[in-house]
């Protein structure tokens, strides 16, 4: 199986790039977010590989990073996600902005990408709950916390990031601040409290 692939790229199209390694040029379909990072034709380019083998394909997926990869391994054992709506989550948001929503029980921002409904996005969040926390930039005390107040009050939770994220804070960034806010006001704490909060600690 190919693993990695260090080449020049030759063509980048609406969801794939073709690298010319030593001469052979490999079809890698990638997330929007990786396309948009890789270099001019000509220039050279690195991406981990995930090679899936069907009887009448194969297909090369490509990622910047291995968390990226291991993300879309991962969406992609969830009941009603397949490679394409793995692809367009990973293209929408970072492998850490989905271990951040997964964590902390944000199933609105997991909608964010196109393909994924509420009921998927929540079978996302809970399914994959226990393997956000290696990837969440959110620290483990704080998400302690914060995964409390989510299973309680996942509208508040999930509304407040989303509320930040609107005000052009990035998701991490968003997250971790609501995260705090819950651990300063309480379960019970509301949306807007939690944005009142998340803003405060932003700005700190």
């Amino acid at each position: 199986m190919i693993g990695k692939l260090k080449g020049r790229v030759e063509e980048i199209g609406e969801d794939s790039v073709i690298l010319d390694v030593g001469g052979v040029g490999y079809l890698v379909y990638c997330p929007s977010r990786v396309l948009q990072g890789l270099p001019g034709r000509g220039e050279a380019a690195e991406l981990h590989i995930e090679t899936m083998v069907r009887e009448d394909m194969i297909r090369l997926y490509g990622f910047t990073s291995r968390a990226e990869k291991t993300w879309f391994q991962l969406l992609m054992t969830v009941q009603g996600v397949g490679a394409k709506v793995a692809l367009a989550a990973l293209g929408v948001l970072s492998a850490s902005e989905i271990a951040n929503a997964i964590a902390l029980g944000d199933a609105a921002t997991i909608t964010r990408a196109p393909g994924i409904g509420k009921r998927v996005a929540e079978r996302i969040v809970s399914e994959l709950k226990s393997k956000a926390p290696s990837y969440a930039s959110v620290d483990a005390g704080t998400l302690a916390v914060a995964e409390t107040a989510a299973a309680a009050a996942p509208s508040a939770v999930g509304d407040a990031v989303s509320a930040l994220v609107n005000l052009g804070y990035a998701q991490p960034q968003a997250s971790a601040a609501v995260a705090a806010a819950v651990k300063s006001a309480g379960e019970g704490a509301d949306t807007a409290t939690l944005i009142r909060l998340g803003l405060k600690e932003l700005s700190a």
